[in-house]
C-alpha cells in the first residue's frame, strides 16, 4: 500500500511540475531592435509602432545600428515582431557622451508607467561636447498597457 501511495504521489508531483522558464522568459524579455546615438528628436517622447510600414519608416530615415545579443551589426535589419508591442523611444538631447541604450535588464508596468531598467554606464574623463539625440526601438509584451515611460539605471 505504501509503494502504491508513493508511486501515485510521485506521478502527481511529476504532472504538476513547473514548465520550462525559458520560453516564458523569452516572451516577456524586452528586446532591443535598434539603438542609435543620432536621429531621435530633441525632446523625450515615445510612440508605439503598430505595423511593418511604420517600423520600416522608423528605421529608414536613420542610420540604425541593429543590436542582436549585445553585438552591433548594420548588415541585417530586424523583423517586426507580431506578438509584442514595438516602442520607439526618443531619449532627448544630450551635450556629451554616448547615451545609446544597448541593454535592457528588466521591464515592468506600475501605475500605467512602463519602467525600464538599464545598466548604469559611467562616463569619465574629458568628453568632447557633441550634441546628440539618441533613440531606441525595443519590444515589450503585448499585454503591457502604459501611457508613460521611465528609465532607471542600476549597477
Amino acid at each position: 500500500m505504501k509503494k502504491l501511495l508513493i508511486v501515485c504521489w510521485a506521478s502527481l508531483i511529476g504532472c504538476t511540475s513547473t514548465p520550462s522558464q525559458k520560453t516564458s522568459d523569452m516572451q516577456t524579455q524586452p528586446q532591443i531592435l535598434a539603438s542609435e546615438s543620432q536621429g531621435g528628436t530633441g525632446k523625450v517622447e515615445f510612440s508605439i509602432i503598430k505595423n511593418e510600414q511604420e517600423f520600416q519608416k522608423a528605421l529608414k530615415g536613420n542610420s540604425a545600428v541593429v543590436i542582436s545579443d549585445g553585438s552591433e551589426s548594420g548588415v541585417q535589419a530586424p523583423k517586426f515582431p507580431k506578438d509584442k508591442k514595438v516602442i520607439l523611444y526618443n531619449l532627448g538631447t544630450f551635450r556629451a557622451g554616448d547615451h545609446r541604450i544597448t541593454e535592457i535588464k528588466n521591464t515592468s508596468v506600475k501605475n500605467n508607467i512602463l519602467q525600464i531598467e538599464v545598466p548604469y554606464v559611467e562616463h569619465g574623463g574629458m568628453e568632447i561636447q557633441v550634441i546628440s539625440n539618441p533613440y531606441v526601438i525595443f519590444t515589450v509584451p503585448s499585454n503591457y498597457n502604459f501611457n508613460a515611460i521611465e528609465i532607471k539605471s542600476s549597477k
